[in-house]
């Protein structure tokens, strides 16, 4: 999405969950917000789909928006649902599974 695109969400009352569509078959993302200190992506992962473990130089804050997922942090396995959040600390191994579709807010804060 395009800064002027983003420039337009701004200052409007948004619901996170309609503002990124479910797609057959793979994940899709749309970056609501992009900035150096940091970023807010929204993701639709349809049943199946996932992120597989990886991680980040940065704490990310997921919070699940529709439907439910299995995410993984440092082993830990945690089954969440809309409404709930999570914090992945910064260089800690992560990944998460779609158990039904589901969408989720993914915010950056860079250093």
């Amino acid at each position: 999405m395009s800064e002027e695109k983003r420039a337009e969400l701004r200052g409007k009352v948004l619901r996170l969950a309609d503002l990124v569509a479910y797609q057959d078959g793979t994940v899709a993302s749309r970056m609501i917000v992009n900035k150096p200190v940091g970023s807010i992506t929204l993701f639709s992962f349809d049943e199946d789909e996932g992120l597989s473990e990886h991680t980040a130089p940065y704490d990310a804050v997921v919070t699940i928006l529709d439907g439910e997922c299995e995410v993984w942090v440092a082993g830990e396995t945690h089954q969440m649902r809309e409404g709930e959040t999570i914090i992945f600390p910064a260089n800690v191994p992560h990944a998460l599974s779609a158990i039904t579709r589901f969408k989720m807010s993914l915010t950056m804060i860079r250093e």
